[in-house]
């Protein structure tokens, strides 16, 4: 895939999955999309994470917990309206819900799907990446 401007990218992964809840896992979990989004940024595009909308809404809610009403009103549904802005998601780490959901909800609304860092293209060079 030739490209000629820089995308965005919603970057999919495990957030709770196989945590059990466990902060410190689901911490490993946000650090490993974090580390993927900066080579995704390198690469010359535009990664977001979710996380990064939703999170600050949950607790401004005034959830409780991980996987309250309140959670469930709003992690979710804010990574399926961010599609609507993305050009493409990656989906990346093992087994995940939410993630093959986004990756569903992108493919009905025919964005790029990559499987893999490696299938993200390096944006063209000498094109402006601003």
């Amino acid at each position: 895939m030739k490209i000629e401007k820089s995308m965005m990218i919603l970057v999919a992964g495990p957030y709770r999955s196989g945590t059990n809840d466990d902060p410190a896992l689901i911490a490993n979990n946000v650090n490993l999309m974090m580390s993927c989004a900066l080579r995704i940024y390198r690469k010359g595009h535009l990664p977001v994470l979710g996380e990064w909308f939703a999170l600050p809404l949950i607790e401004a809610a005034g959830s409780k917990k991980i996987g309250d009403e309140i959670f469930n009103e709003i992690f979710h549904p804010v990574a399926i309206k961010l599609i609507d802005r993305c050009d493409a998601v990656l989906r990346i780490g093992g087994a995940s819900s939410g993630a093959d959901e986004m990756v569903q909800t992108a493919l009905a609304r025919n964005k790029y799907i990559f499987y893999g860092e490696q299938e993200v293209p390096d944006l063209v060079a000498g094109v402006n990446t601003k």
